[in-house]
């Protein structure tokens, strides 16, 4: 597809010149204002597309703002750097430095083990920086990504991200665009890619400024957050330009891996070559380009295929998507949660069929929904999904943010992790779940509008209403919530005993029975009453069963094939301080079975 103009921003070009571009197609005479290091006004020039340019001396480090009408100046929609905030001026950023991960590819997406983490909250300091020291211990564990929660500039110092209002430039208080490229680079020294969270479905209200260059927004679709993006009505060519040029952006010039789109079912698109489709058509375009494995994943709670199936199928072509009818399966499962929207799960068939099909709602009635959901995508490979017990979401829109580690035994804490680390789908991890982390993850911000404050306050205890949570939510604006969320990251390593089972249930995927993603190579038997399920998962010639005990007695289940195997895991193992391990092998039998002890999970192997 042809391209309707180059990237926005300050561009930085030879000799410390920069060409500055920004659309503003109903503005006359848009001035720049340089600020630092001289103070000085340069007219802007406007083409036919309404792109104001000029190309002026302006080396990295350069403040500069631009002046709308008289009086008016705002800071630039597509800045790289906001280093005073989000009301702050913009400054030059050149990507001219010297990168020290030559040679990386990336890796193939069946490869990623993801771990999820917010910056803020991850270290004491809460920088960039300060989470390098770490990815020894992650790559140890086993984790092959890890995800950055969005890190456009937010208001303020704490935030999830979410409230970012400029999708181009790198929060300042984690260290900016240098602080986030160091990290990057030293996660590919690691052998670890890099996954950013970017939200092309709204901006944050505090700083958002683009309203008043040009109509980025359109009032014919609403959000749970305000006016949607202008992604299907006039101008929108050039709108679709400004966040794919993002991506790009955070692709080429930072390295980034992949990237994990939020809450795209809130993108609103009626056009016949939807925005998503556009976005990756691009982006895989310039992965080819750049020889490297780029992969974009998807956050939907449509249960809708079309996002990650090919084009000749009517697909978008997304790399894959979160799961989160594999999560609520199984929370609902471990838990007695059936209120909001957990009151449609509950069932064993619900998580059996979570485990092979990942759609439990595959054109199937929904009772919070009060109507049919879904469509069928159990074809799909593994790859295409991604499973996980726990998430920033699933944590912290709880109204205290509190994790399973305070919900759930420790028995039921493995059994939990065996059945997210070696299902057929991509796992993911959130921070401080693989040693037990206690530490609630709660909803933060740091706003400067008391107004905004009180809105923020009212929005989140209308959302848990449809919970009927009793307690009262943890005040967002307060940073006694921002800091109870850190986590206690010096808990992790070979002392912890969760820590060294989820290296083993890491390393497990490897097995040679294992190495299948495909729905045709795993099945999965469930008694309901016994609350049990067994899994059969097989690879080229190698086969492995998988049995799990949800209930709190033992239980005794009768296995889908004959023939003699061999344990290869047992979570109730006193290794890891369980109460003793299942049997070590299973005879040739006419109707084989196996005794599994409370909350257990064990895997066996094929003995030729």
């Amino acid at each position: 597809m042809k391209r309707v103009d180059r990237a926005t921003g300050a561009l930085p070009e030879r000799d410390d010149k920069t060409l500055f571009r920004v659309w503003a197609p109903e503005a006359e005479g848009i001035v720049l204002h340089i600020i630092t290091p001289s103070d000085s006004l340069v007219p802007m020039q406007k083409d036919e597309n309404g792109y104001h340019e000029a190309l002026v001396g302006a080396p990295e480090g350069t403040r500069y703002k631009y002046r709308l009408g008289e009086d008016r100046e705002f800071p630039d929609p597509a800045s790289r750097f906001q280093p005073e905030g989000v009301h702050g001026p913009s400054e030059v950023v050149s990507f001219q430095r010297r990168w020290k991960d030559d040679g990386w590819k990336g890796i193939a997406l069946r490869d990623y083990v993801f771990y999820e983490l917010h910056v803020g909250t991850f270290t004491p300091e809460g920088t960039f920086e300060s989470t390098i020291p770490h990815l020894k211990t992650l790559k140890s564990l086993g984790v092959t990504a890890i995800e950055l929660m969005p890190v456009a500039q937010f208001p303020g110092n704490r935030n999830w991200g979410y409230d970012g209002a400029y999708p181009y430039a790198t929060q300042n208080t984690y260290g900016g665009p240098e602080g986030l490229a160091k990290l990057v680079e030293a996660c590919h020294q690691e052998g670890l890619a890099v996954v950013l969270d970017v939200v092309y479905n709204h901006l944050g209200p505090e700083g958002n400024y683009l309203q008043a260059f040009a109509g980025y927004f359109t009032d014919r679709y609403k959000t749970p957050w305000g006016d949607a993006l202008n992604f299907d009505g006039s101008g929108s060519d050039h709108v679709r330009r400004f966040f794919i040029e993002n991506a790009l952006y955070w692709v080429t010039e930072l390295h980034i891996d992949a990237l994990r789109l939020d809450a795209v079912h809130a993108i609103a698109d009626q056009s016949a070559y939807p925005f998503l489709h556009q976005l990756s058509d691009e982006v895989h375009q310039r992965a080819e380009e750049l020889g490297r494995h780029i992969h974009l994943i998807a956050e939907s709670d449509l249960n809708d295929p079309k996002l990650i199936r090919p084009a000749d199928m009517g697909g978008f072509e997304l790399d894959s998507q979160w799961s989160d009818d594999f999560h609520h399966a199984l929370r609902a499962v471990l838990t007695d949660e059936r209120s909001g929207y957990y009151e449609d799960f509950g069932g064993l068939d619900q998580l059996a069929t979570a485990m092979t099909d990942a759609y439990v709602f595959a054109n199937v009635f929904s009772k919070h929904r009060g109507r049919h959901h879904g469509a069928p995508g159990g074809d799909l490979d593994g790859s295409k999904f991604l499973a996980y017990s726990q998430n920033h979401d699933q944590v912290g829109n709880r109204i205290l943010g509190d994790r399973l580690t305070t919900q759930i035994s420790f028995e039921e804490l493995k059994l939990a992790a065996v059945t997210v680390i070696l299902s057929r789908y991509l796992p993911m991890l959130f921070m401080g779940e693989e040693y037990g982390e206690t530490n609630p993850f709660q909803y933060f911000t740091s706003h400067s509008d008391e107004d905004l404050i009180k809105a923020v306050r009212k929005g989140r205890k209308e959302e848990f209403a449809a919970f009927a949570w009793e307690r009262e939510a943890p005040d967002p604006h307060a940073k006694e919530t921002f800091e109870r969320s850190k986590i206690s990251f010096e808990r992790a390593g070979e002392e912890n005993t969760l820590w060294r089972f989820y290296r083993e249930l890491i390393a497990l995927r490897k097995h040679p029975a294992l190495l299948s993603l495909t729905r045709e190579d795993i099945a999965v038997q469930h008694s309901e009453s016994e609350r049990t399920l067994v899994v059969s998962r097989r690879s080229g010639g190698h086969e492995a069963l998988i049995a799990l005990n949800f209930s709190d007695q033992r239980q005794t289940v009768k296995l889908p094939v004959n023939g003699r195997w061999t344990l290869t895991m047992s979570s109730s193992d006193p290794r890891w301080d369980g109460p003793g391990a299942a049997a070590s092998s299973i005879e040739d039998g006419s109707e084989p079975q196996l005794e599994l002890p409370p909350h257990s999970a064990t895997m066996y192997a094929a003995t030729s």
